[in-house]
């Protein structure tokens, strides 16, 4: 089979290997929606010659997909031929403490892996996968909404379920990318009344076309915007999904006394005065990284009974083989969620 590679300095490369095979405890599968992420832009796709990177180069990109089992190796009882699964993005020693309780992308052991990253992953037509990595996909979901949850949305959900978000919150979103559209979307979906903020004008229209949440380009007089928005009470849930000063500082800014605050964006570097911002209204900040593998079974739950389609926040979809011009559009900044097929 022919599978994308990631060599860094924005390029893309294909290699062939060989069919895989699974041995116990493995399965196959044929892979229908293999989601591009965020972090593969800063730590792989984007890498200079001699950075030092957990990517081995070679392997197989794409760490959120989704697929149908093809064949089953020995001892596997959970899945058969036929299911749908998403695929958790970590595959950990299954005996540590961090994976007894789920947390498999904290595992403690050195023979973690992560796909995409250590070993194979879904840019390709087939996938190795351990039977501990899966996830079914309830009907009526979608392929594309696995791929979705496998991560990014996953992600989005950790941080959501932290905030402990409900209906009776407005909610700020700092930063529109496919993981502050994927926190938009649930926190919508809780019936939250949304506010989102942005640099890119086509993110913004898609947050109000698609999610139905109010959206403000980012930059001078935000602030002023913000306030005018609450009667200047501030938002009671605040996400920065940024990465950056600007946007951390922004939610701690905007958030209402006693209000939850969430850094979920990777990256960059942050200082700010915690008396007037954190300490004299009394902020829970929050760090939150990913899910855990339960908590994507929560998801999965939550999308089939609300019926939220997931697959709305994505944008573009591109056969594996346009895979270099998927990853330079999505580079650019301007897609939503962009997915392989």
């Amino acid at each position: 089979m022919r599978g994308v590679v990631l060599p860094g300095r924005r390029t893309v490369a294909f290699r062939d290997v060989p069919d895989p095979v699974p041995g116990p405890g493995q399965v196959v599968l044929g892979v229908r929606a293999s989601g591009l992420c965020g972090s593969e832009l800063r730590i792989i796709y984007r890498r200079e010659p001699g950075q030092d990177t957990p990517y081995r180069d070679g392997v197989i990109a794409g760490h959120e997909p989704a697929g149908e089992v093809l064949t089953v190796g020995a001892g596997v009882r959970s899945v058969r031929e036929g299911d749908r699964v998403a695929v958790y993005h970590i595959a950990g020693c299954g005996q540590c403490v961090e994976c007894r309780a789920g947390w498999q992308v904290a595992c403690e052991s050195p023979n973690r892996s992560a796909y995409g990253y250590h070993r194979d992953g879904g840019h390709a037509p087939y996938l190795l996968a351990e039977e501990s990595s899966l996830v079914p996909i309830p009907e009526p979901l979608s392929y594309a909404d696995g791929a979705l949850a496998s991560c990014g949305l996953g992600t989005a959900y950790q941080g959501v379920l932290r905030t402990g978000l409900s209906a009776r919150d407005r909610v700020l979103v700092v930063g529109l990318g496919p993981l502050g559209l994927g926190v938009a979307l649930l926190a919508c979906a809780l019936d939250a009344q949304v506010v989102a903020v942005d640099t890119n004008p086509g993110r913004r229209d898609l947050a109000a076309t698609a999610l139905e949440c109010r959206a403000y380009a980012a930059g001078e007089g935000i602030a002023e915007l913000l306030d005018e928005e609450t009667g200047g009470h501030g938002f009671e849930v605040a996400f920065d999904c940024t990465g950056s000063a600007e946007g951390r500082s922004l939610t701690l800014y905007a958030a209402r006394r006693r209000a939850r605050v969430v850094f979920l964006g990777e990256g960059g570097e942050f200082s700010f005065a915690p008396s007037p911002l954190l300490i004299h209204k009394e902020i829970s900040l929050l760090g939150s990284w990913v899910c855990n593998i339960a908590s994507l079974n929560g998801l999965f739950e939550f999308l089939a009974r609300s019926g939220v389609a997931a697959e709305k926040i994505v944008t573009h979809s591109f056969a594996q083989e346009d895979a270099e011009r998927a990853y330079r559009m999505f580079d650019e900044g301007r897609t939503g969620k962009v997915i392989l097929k």
